[in-house]
């Protein structure tokens, strides 16, 4: 089958696409699906590049990416929820990883069925960075109805899902999010009228001098500021949740990027140090009277039925910046660069892998 993989950690300008074995069921609750687009994120890029080398030994070939969306072709025998030709969509764990690819396997429990109103491709844009923002604004103890909400970067892949959960799921009396001067008057067109109530321009302002000091009560971290933006946070009941800094070293022995065959183990140096970094995070956030953490998504597919619900009643969407076929490896690298650099990008890469998918709704 055709994937989209590296021999050894690379940027993006080094992938290749290239024929790997297929997967073969191996568990009773595993199911193959011929994947017809992949979505791509942040994680992707970086995980390809060695962003955690130091602490995860992985075999290569490297497949790349986490979320998919297709068709079911075959199902071990106890799959109770699934049946072949089911359309569905799902951010892979760890150990299945590689949804730029023709087929990939996977439990039945990551997995939900596709909204039917969403082609393949917006589908596969989904699951990673929703079911993120989602679990995210979730860490919040109390309820955030008519609470203020900041996002920084509402239209990039985690932030356009968190600011439209925050308003229309959640009930936030106030979102604020930042992006560019160019993106400012599309805003309102992608997320919907009645999502953003502040919009600022980052290039121009710094969102502590526009901000009002002590008045967001949730600070969902997508551009690792946390600790800048600590002035910003309601005293005593305020939370940061962030998903750009870097976790505890218990945080990511005991995550889902462990979850691999061999059963990698953190260095003892490396996690210690990766401990204090993520205690220093803390203690200068407890300084503000806010809480501080750091969060691992976990992959369900009760999640995903959550966030099917949400589409369907119209409370989510998805924004698709860039679409490339797999089979132009050049075009993949370019729209993988621009997710690797952090620039220019609006919504989300997918990857077209089945070039009939756009003919099938499901």
């Amino acid at each position: 089958m055709l994937s989209l993989n590296i021999s050894r950690y690379s940027k993006p300008s080094a992938y290749r696409v290239s024929e790997l074995p297929k997967p073969c069921l191996t568990n009773s609750k595993d199911v193959i699906i011929k994947v017809y687009a992949a979505g791509i994120n942040p994680i992707d890029v970086k995980r390809a590049a060695g962003a955690l080398k130091l602490a995860v030994e992985d075999p290569f070939p490297y497949k790349i990416g986490y979320d998919c969306s297709g068709i079911i072709t075959e199902t071990g025998r106890d799959v109770k929820k699934f049946n072949i030709g089911d359309a569905v969509y799902v951010k892979l764990p760890e150990i299945s990883r590689g949804s730029c690819s023709e087929f990939v396997r996977c439990l039945e429990e990551h997995i939900a069925l596709k909204p039917p109103c969403l082609s393949f491709e917006e589908a596969a844009s989904i699951p990673l960075a929703a079911m993120t923002a989602h679990q995210a604004l979730r860490l919040y103890r109390g309820d955030l109805s008519g609470k203020t909400v900041f996002v920084p970067a509402g239209l990039s892949g985690t932030g356009l899902f968190a600011c439209q959960l925050a308003k229309h799921v959640f009930r936030a009396g106030k979102v604020i999010t930042t992006v560019s001067t160019a993106k400012i008057p599309k805003l309102k067109k992608l997320l919907g009228e009645n999502t953003v109530d502040e919009v600022i321009d980052y290039t121009k302002f710094d969102p502590r001098d526009v901000i009002e000091h002590g008045t967001v009560d949730f600070l969902f971290d997508t551009a690792g500021l946390a600790m800048e933006l600590l002035c910003l946070m309601r005293p005593g009941s305020s939370r940061i949740v962030s998903v750009s800094t870097m976790p505890s070293g218990n945080q990511l022995q005991d995550s889902p990027l462990m979850d691999l065959a061999h059963r990698p183990t953190v260095p003892f140096a490396f996690r210690m140090g990766l401990n204090l970094l993520d205690q220093i995070r803390k203690v200068r956030a407890h300084r503000y009277e806010t809480e501080y953490s750091y969060l691992f998504l976990e992959s369900t597919g009760k999640d995903l039925d959550e966030l099917k619900q949400y589409i369907e009643d119209g409370r989510l969407r998805t924004v698709i910046g860039t679409i490339a076929d797999i089979r132009d490896t050049e075009a993949v690298r370019k729209a993988c660069d621009v997710i690797y650099s952090g620039r220019g990008g609006l919504g989300k890469l997918v990857i077209r892998v089945c070039t009939s998918a756009q003919s099938f709704q499901g």
